[in-house]
């Protein structure tokens, strides 16, 4: 098992951790990760290493993984930083909820998606769909919050 505080500072430059018998919600992070396409591998890490430590099965570890790398590789071609990487398991419920924060829309497309076809991108959308039991978004003034909830025991 992987401790989320052992991976590269560099990477994940806001580290916390809070989990207590009293709250109703065991929370990781938030994570401050760079806009860069390597953000969803460290993404990745911190995901698996939170879902291990509340005790999840392979298999929603690994849709939670995919959905954070959808999250956040959307916020490194869609959006302007930051990227903030927020993870919580509500204790009454049998979900893990996943939820990438961005700076807001960018004025152009990055460059892996303007260098690729249409029909080469677009699909996680219906990726984040299939995996989850519901997923939105929530925009503000200065940033969009996109979340997904995951089985726990997908």
């Amino acid at each position: 098992m992987t401790d989320p505080a052992s991976l590269d500072p560099a990477s994940t430059a806001t580290v916390q951790s809070i989990c207590c018998a009293q709250s109703d919600v065991c929370s990781q992070g938030p994570w401050e990760l760079p806009h860069v396409g390597e953000a969803a591998s460290t993404a990745r890490q911190v995901t698996r290493a939170a879902l291990e430590t509340w005790g999840a099965g392979e298999d929603c570890v690994y849709q939670a993984q995919l959905v954070v790398s959808e999250l956040v590789t959307n916020a490194v071609e869609h959006a302007l930083p930051p990227i903030t990487l927020r993870l919580e398991r509500p204790q009454d419920q049998e979900t893990v909820h996943l939820a990438v924060v961005d700076g807001g829309a960018a004025a152009e497309e990055g460059s892996w998606t303007a260098s690729c076809a249409p029909d080469e991108h677009g699909r996680g959308h219906g990726i984040i769909e299939a995996l989850t039991l519901s997923s939105g978004s929530q925009r503000d003034a200065h940033c969009t919050t996109y979340w997904a909830d995951v089985p726990l025991a997908a």
